[in-house]
């Protein structure tokens, strides 16, 4: 199955502060990991400006942000072919564990299962 993983953006992501070198590394080794485990199959980090189309009561509407709530901004992702949610957890957490060695002290990553062809009848 697979899963993205959505890391959220902290109070410097959103002030325009680039990830620190050592945190790079750090993903980098993760990531080159998973995919020669032919785990990861592809990943990126995002800039914080963003564009929102909205569509309420049939009214577009057309937002550019930065948005007022750090929570809502993405930072990067992430989409991992896994076999159940568990080995999902170990890889968020090993991401994870990555920023906390790097000293970051803010860190949310949101795991969401994709749907697949097996989820509307096909094979």
């Amino acid at each position: 199955m697979r899963y993205l993983m959505l890391v959220m953006g902290n109070d410097d992501y959103q002030a325009g502060k680039p990830p620190s070198p050592a945190l790079m590394a750090e993903i980098g080794k993760l990531a080159e990991e998973a995919r020669r485990a032919g785990k990861l199959l592809m990943s990126e980090g995002l800039k914080p400006r963003a564009t929102r189309i909205r569509l309420r009561k049939g009214k577009r509407d057309v937002v550019d942000g930065p948005f007022a709530e750090t929570k809502e901004m993405i930072g990067g992702f992430a989409i991992f072919e896994l076999a159940s949610h568990e080995e999902a957890m170990r890889e968020a957490q090993r991401f994870a564990d990555a920023h906390a060695k790097c000293g970051v002290t803010d860190f949310e990553m949101e795991i969401r299962p994709m749907y697949g062809p097996e989820d509307f009848g096909g094979g």
